[in-house]
């Protein structure tokens, strides 16, 4: 028996990355686990990997962009599982280019991911958490919601947007004793496909790119859940993930405004 046993969590891009370490240890740790993406190959896997544990599982496709969507899957989770205790909206993208190269659309995109699918999620299942009487809502962000660096204005935006949105929900189901904790998590460098995967402007080497990111990439998919859901479990309200998290995160109380001149100077130097 674990603290999730028993427990019906919902896993937001769960096709590769944290998102499949997320859903692979919960079933591993005793919970019925609804995972959901955009690629349903991923998600396959995902779903095999997981179903080794014998758990309750639920893989659906999904677009967390789209809002009806969004809601009718809630719905449905809720109506199979009988309830819903634990929701880890994850599911996101990046894009690489400075804001006077992007074009809207690219902009657009991203934040229709990283935020608006963090606030789907959340809508979509809140009534369903209040209801459970134990419910849980981990949103997550990144170090960039912590400080903003040069060609990421997009996913900086995105990921501030969802810190700002997360700490708000935490404190109206506090003031309003809301069954539901709250949880904004924070990763670091984690070796994902998520750089692989990213967009970019025109002229930028995406080879390149990806090969920097691998190169402060630390932190494995799977110890990044085994730190999340530690975080659930403690019903932290900021989770960080990594040692480079942790010195963003002083960097950025330390030096406030300053942190500012430092990082766009190291971004000019490493191309970014």
């Amino acid at each position: 028996m674990t603290y999730f046993t028993g427990r019906v969590a919902v896993v937001t891009g769960a096709g590769s990355g944290i998102g499949r370490a997320l859903a692979v240890e919960l079933a591993r740790r005793g919970a019925r686990v609804a995972m959901s993406d955009v690629d349903t190959a991923g998600l396959a896997e995902t779903a095999e990997l997981a179903s080794r544990y014998g758990a309750d599982l639920r893989s659906d496709h999904l677009d967390v962009t789209e809002r009806d969507a969004v809601l009718a899957y809630a719905a449905s989770v809720a109506e199979e599982f009988g309830t819903v205790n634990i929701v880890i909206n994850n599911a996101g993208i990046a894009f690489t280019g400075d804001i006077e190269e992007m074009e809207f659309k690219d902009l657009e995109r991203v934040t229709d991911v990283d935020y608006w699918g963090v606030v789907n999620g959340t809508k979509a299942f809140l009534p369903y958490l209040v209801a459970s009487g134990d419910g849980h809502v981990v949103n997550v962000s990144s170090v960039f919601g912590l400080i903003s660096v040069p060609s990421q204005g997009a996913y900086n935006a995105a990921k501030f947007a969802t810190r700002g949105f997360t700490e708000a929900l935490r404190m109206e189901m506090i003031a309003k004793r809301r069954p539901v904790s709250v949880t904004c998590v924070h990763p670091g460098g984690i070796k994902t496909n998520i750089a692989r995967s990213a967009g970019q402007s025109a002229g930028r080497d995406h080879d390149a790119l990806a090969s920097s990111f691998d190169r402060i990439a630390r932190t494995s998919p799977e110890k990044a859940a085994r730190v999340i859901l530690g975080g659930v479990q403690k019903r932290k309200a900021r989770v960080l993930i990594g040692a480079d998290a942790v010195a963003i995160d002083a960097l950025a109380r330390i030096a406030g405004p300053a942190y500012q001149r430092l990082v766009a100077a190291v971004g000019t130097r490493s191309g970014l």
